[in-house]
């Protein structure tokens, strides 16, 4: 069974664009800088995305290696955000004698809100927790967290 002539000649243009599209892939691939910022003052995206020093301690002293939030087991489960948060705050409070104590938990409701736990008293919003300190701590944590976030500004300065 013989091949029409012009069905070679297809083959061959099929083939000549499919390497051309895997040429093109690989040309566009070895342009991704990881390591170069585009200017002295910006980290490479990548990086932008290591979580928080607060979170990288706790899933180390896991035991768990470096994740995006760290999750303890019977805790609940919110969005890596608020757990980036919730690491930020738990350092805050070891540090501080009268917190020390307080247990608190963010979660994520069915509904998607935010659930705040503080010592197994449920609150939705940090405005009703009754403890004006811990909820100073919680705001400086939010900032915390957004100064570490802002693009332009980087991860705030340590004291490592």
């Amino acid at each position: 069974m013989a091949l029409p002539d012009n069905m070679g000649m297809l083959i061959v243009i099929v083939l000549g664009i499919i390497i051309a599209i895997v040429g093109l892939y690989y040309w566009q691939a070895r342009k991704v800088n990881l390591t170069r910022p585009t200017s002295p003052d910006q980290m490479p995206d990548w990086l932008k995305s290591i979580p928080p020093p607060e979170t990288v301690a706790a899933t180390q002293a896991d035991g768990e290696g470096i994740t995006l939030y760290n999750y303890d087991e019977g805790e609940r489960v919110a969005a890596p955000f608020a757990e980036q948060i919730e690491d930020i705050l738990h350092a805050q409070l070891k540090a501080d004698p009268a917190m020390a104590g307080l247990k608190v938990d963010l979660g994520t409701a069915n509904d998607g809100s935010l659930e705040i736990w503080v010592d197994g008293q449920h609150y939705t919003e940090i405005a009703d927790i009754p403890n004006e300190q811990l909820r100073q701590a919680f705001q400086e944590a939010i900032d915390q967290w957004q100064a570490y976030h802002e693009p332009e500004k980087g991860p705030p300065a340590t004291d490592e």
